[in-house]
């Protein structure tokens, strides 16, 4: 499947951007993992420091979607490390955005998904298990759906009401 160029969907659908179906999340977030650009849909999680749900889901048949993790942006700690990259990669995840921090920074460099995410820390998070799946998250400046699509490449990460064609 080939990737959509974040750019040129901008320039080529400025009357969704102007409603709202598409957005373009705000340039916050660095770049890890093998796939520079990645899409599909998307699976909303929120959760602060802790993350056995972030696991949860990401045990599941990824089928291609993109996990979109609210973790308030806490940077004291890391909800993804290279075990829970691995194991998204095996599951056929296309992606992972962390608004928060992940650890085992060359071990998912090795990972063939895209993730995103606001930096590293060392320390692994909670592990008690609290936070919600499928809710709405706003992070970057965008509120996120479950069920929306996903789009990310170098020049940043845009999220539509519905898949976009080439």
């Amino acid at each position: 499947m080939a990737a959509l160029a974040t750019a040129e969907v901008c320039d080529s659908n400025a009357a969704h951007l102007t409603s709202g179906d598409l957005r373009v999340l705000q340039p916050i977030f660095q770049s890890y993992g093998q796939c520079r650009a990645f899409s599909g849909p998307i699976v909303t999680l929120k959760v602060f420091e802790d993350n056995v749900l972030v696991r949860a889901l990401l045990e599941t048949r990824g089928e291609g979607r993109v996990l979109v993790i609210d973790g308030g942006g806490s940077m004291r700690c890391a909800l993804v490390g290279g075990n829970i990259g691995q194991l998204a990669q095996n599951m056929g995840w296309a992606g992972i955005v962390v608004n928060g921090c992940i650890r085992d920074v060359d071990e998912i460099n090795d990972c063939d998904i895209g993730v995103r995410a606001l930096g590293a820390h060392p320390m692994k998070s909670n592990k008690k298990g609290i936070g919600e799946k499928h809710v709405p998250v706003y992070i970057a400046g965008a509120l996120i759906r479950d069920g929306e699509w996903l789009y990310a490449d170098s020049d940043g990460i845009l999220v539509s009401k519905f898949e976009l064609s080439l």
